[in-house]
């Protein structure tokens, strides 16, 4: 299915029914990613004295609650809610679900102990017409979908970059770490201040989505992006951003 879009004064063309999911999927037990110091999440079928909720146990249907945390669990789209006394919810922040956006591919430098993407690493490289940036960490290894990522220090971006995408457009930033900050840094959580400019003049209608994963085959370069989650009223939702080729 092709569809021409047009945005910007600019058209092209896209593929619809060739998706590139970016997303990591949340499965019950220990195989399934988990950060933040959160516990595997669970997927059980509800049990009463005389019925049970899974048919291999003779049940009619399968019929399971779900036990996880969005943060900690798998590919998630996050508000200011996540770091506002309002308490946002992600459900409200946006009213549309495509946009153009950029893959590029970014090997976080060391800086002491830490791993850190740099505003030198990030400068000059975005296009000017996207409104979502989706950054892929090298090495872009397979593990990433199954990392147990609590007290490993992963990398972050610094303050400076999520400045510099606020100011040149960037309303939604994807990216493949647990976290657009330092896993440890005494709550202060500068990069999602910075990018959601809290609390001076609070971009409500921006989101950051962490957790992602980006196939290798997936080259840099222009996407059109459709960004979108289950419907919960909480600062955060487990998401399934969609990828499609510019033609």
């Amino acid at each position: 299915m092709i569809a021409n879009i047009e945005h910007q004064n600019r058209t092209f063309k896209v593929d619809l029914s060739k998706p590139i999911d970016i997303s990591i999927e949340i499965q019950s037990g220990p195989k399934n990613l988990t950060a933040w110091y959160v516990d595997a999440p669970k997927i059980e079928a509800v049990k009463t004295d005389d019925w049970v909720g899974e048919v291999k146990q003779g049940g009619a249907v399968n019929f399971f609650n779900i036990f996880f945390n969005p943060h900690g669990h798998g590919t998630h789209t996050e508000c200011v809610g996540h770091i506002s006394k309002e308490q946002e919810s992600v459900n409200d922040a946006m009213s549309s679900y495509f946009f153009e956006s950029q893959l590029i591919s970014i090997e976080p430098q060391s800086v002491g102990q830490d791993k850190v993407i740099t505003l030198e690493q990030i400068k000059g490289k975005l296009e000017p017409h996207c409104q979502a940036l989706i950054v892929r960490t090298l090495p872009n290894l397979k593990s990433k979908k199954a990392m147990q990522y609590s007290d490993t220090n992963p990398a972050y971006i610094e303050k400076e970059v999520a400045l510099y995408l606020r100011e040149n457009g960037i309303k939604h930033l994807l990216i493949d770490l647990p976290s657009v900050d330092k896993e440890i840094d005494g709550g202060v959580l500068a990069a999602h201040h910075a990018f959601w400019n809290y609390p001076e003049n609070t971009r409500t209608d921006c989101t950051i989505t962490e957790l992602i994963f980006v196939a290798q085959k997936v080259k840099d370069g222009n996407y059109l992006l459709h960004l979108t989650f289950a419907p919960f009223k909480n600062d955060a939702s487990p998401s399934r951003p969609l990828l499609y080729s510019i033609l």
